[in-house]
């Protein structure tokens, strides 16, 4: 008989250890921790409190995550308010930058626009490269990681060389991008590959619509 046939035969049989409870106390089985013996009762007491605290600790977990999420979404029902307070591209650019590195705690971020028929004079308009314009398509969801272009990294001047995680989206106008964004960090783990990226999703929905908005304000009429 192998063990797992003594196993199924108990389940089938609880009546078993009310009828042998005197003899299974007399059982004494290992203590992994204790280093001696401890009778089958104490043991399955014991299997069953550090169970407990490893739900307890989950649920400890599951509860940190809900809290840090009512944070960010918070913050993100903020940075929502008051870009549609924006009246102009420059309030748009500056409410979505203070949000960033105030409220979300980003000390670095660079955006590139190429929307047509924009004009202003700001460097978020500064012509891209090519290669800038490949990444803003392969961006279909946002990136984080140790990874930027030169181009990309470029755009954070003397600070570029310190940097070591990199959180990108591009915004769109359906399916076409008309730009991206970038956060930046001296610290590693701010943003890693496996990290979540919901919120930035939702970050580039927002901020694409922001923009648009303002577009359809600001645009340059064409000349006949």
């Amino acid at each position: 008989m192998q063990p797992i046939d003594i196993v199924e035969w108990l389940r089938h049989n609880p009546e078993f250890f009310e009828e042998f409870a005197d003899d299974l106390a007399q059982i004494y089985v290992p203590h992994s921790h204790r280093g001696q013996a401890v009778s089958l009762a104490e043991r399955q007491l014991l299997t069953l409190r550090e169970k407990n605290r490893a739900l307890e600790m989950r649920l400890s977990e599951l509860l940190q995550f809900g809290e840090e999420n009512d944070i960010t979404s918070d913050k993100l029902h903020r940075l929502t308010v008051d870009l549609l307070r924006a009246e102009d591209m420059a309030g748009v650019i500056g409410t979505l930058e203070y949000h960033l590195r105030e409220r979300f705690g980003v000390p670095h971020v660079a955006l590139r626009l190429w929307l047509p028929g924009i004009s202003g004079g700001l460097r978020e308009f500064e012509p891209v490269g090519e290669e800038v314009v490949r990444l803003a398509h392969n961006l279909v969801s946002p990136y984080c990681g140790p990874y930027v272009t030169e181009e990309v990294l470029g755009w954070f001047g003397e600070a570029g060389s310190g940097l070591k995680s990199f959180a990108q989206f591009a915004l769109r106008t359906g399916e076409e991008p008309f730009g991206v964004l970038v956060m930046a960090s001296e610290d590693s783990e701010r943003f890693y590959p496996d990290m979540g990226t919901l919120y930035l999703q939702r970050m580039s929905d927002l901020v694409s619509a922001a923009l648009l908005r303002i577009v359809r304000r600001e645009a340059v009429p064409a000349e006949a």
